[in-house]
């Protein structure tokens, strides 16, 4: 499964997934322009796989002001990119709830991007979906520069709740 750039904005107007489901940030929070895979049953764990791409800008709003004169993409930015994308997972899979990220056990960044990469990539294995007595997903996440991997994530934890 594929979603375009359109479908990517969809998701971040609420609706995507339903009414109360699953939603991406909008605006300048949505560090994702589209996502190239969606396997429910693949990645290393055989729970799931979730394949996405971000293209970077020299103008985006984070390097104006992350360092000022070293401008640099932050390193929480990509994290919560992979947050994003498990709750894209979880509304995928037909659970109900707005998407919290919950938690991270362990984060290594050995890389940065520069104004002058042209874009990331980001896998994310699913390691364990709990649908009650509320849906949560548990995932290993990677963002990728050039294709090598410049940010790990382990055990990312998304939880999703009833809309309010």
């Amino acid at each position: 499964m594929m979603f375009s750039n359109a479908d990517v904005l969809a998701m971040s107007e609420g609706n995507f997934f339903g009414t109360g489901n699953a939603q991406l940030p909008s605006d300048q929070m949505l560090m994702i322009d589209e996502i190239t895979h969606l396997d429910l049953e693949g990645g290393q764990y055989g729970k799931g796989l979730l394949e996405a791409n971000f293209k970077i800008h020299p103008n985006h709003w984070f390097f104006a002001c992350h360092f000022k004169g070293d401008p640099v993409m932050p390193g929480c930015l990509g994290l919560d990119a992979l947050w994003q994308l498990l709750g894209v997972f979880l509304g995928w899979s037909g659970l109900p709830g707005k998407g919290r990220a919950l938690g991270v056990g362990k984060v290594r960044f050995t890389g940065q991007i520069y104004p002058s990469a042209h874009s990331i990539e980001y896998k994310i294995h699913i390691k364990r979906v709990k649908k009650s007595p509320l849906g949560m997903g548990i995932a290993d996440g990677f963002v990728l520069l050039d294709g090598k991997v410049i940010y790990e994530a382990q055990d990312l934890k998304v939880g999703l709740i009833k809309a309010v």
